[in-house]
């Protein structure tokens, strides 16, 4: 073996060594952990979850739901010209005219206060179909749902990631709104 093939070899081998040292000076610097002990002096394995308590050992509560602002009082002076050009992000999966055909996702023509999963030959996921018994889109569940449409219904099978500004969804509500035959009311405040 000649020393240029020798070269190589050390080099990949010192290559080598270098990144695996890289790798875990990286990871440290990043996952830094301490070794705890116990009152004993044992060392803990894992980490520990440091959870205040109130002295009481009642059951926890259930969660609040999803946090997101209410758009009650923004419906009123919502544009509905900007919500028909935000509808755009809605228009590869739904159509939005009177008899207009299910797409991947189903027509949206008089949804607002219409029964939740109950557009004509659409198929719901299990999730939105269960969460919709004996619901209608009311212009909250729908603000919810445009908000973070699979954190506001665990499960659905809709693939938009949602729309996070609260005028934009009151927009597009009110847009919604527009497409029926006879809107349904606006909410009071």
């Amino acid at each position: 073996m000649d020393s240029f093939e020798f070269n190589k070899i050390a080099m990949a081998v010192l290559g080598a060594v270098f990144l695996v040292m890289a790798t875990s000076f990286l990871s440290e610097s990043i996952f830094h952990s301490k070794v705890k002990k116990d009152e004993n002096g044992e060392v803990l394995m894992g980490y520990a979850v440091e959870v205040e308590s109130d002295g009481s050992d009642a059951a926890e509560e259930e969660p609040a739901g999803p946090a997101f602002e209410p758009i009650t009082a923004l419906l009123a002076s919502a544009d509905v010209s900007a919500g028909e050009k935000a509808f755009r992000k809605c228009a590869a999966c739904h159509t939005n005219e009177a008899g207009g055909a299910n797409k991947v996702g189903p027509a949206l023509y008089g949804i607002v206060e219409r029964d939740i999963a109950s557009a004509d030959g659409f198929s719901y996921s299990s999730a939105l179909r269960e969460y919709g018994e004996g619901k209608t889109w009311t212009y909250e569940s729908l603000n919810g749902f445009l908000w973070k449409p699979k954190t506001y219904v665990k499960g659905t099978s809709m693939g938009f990631g949602g729309i996070s500004k609260a005028d934009e969804r009151a927009e597009m509500i009110a847009y919604l709104r527009s497409l029926a035959d006879s809107p349904a009311p606006l909410p009071a405040e």
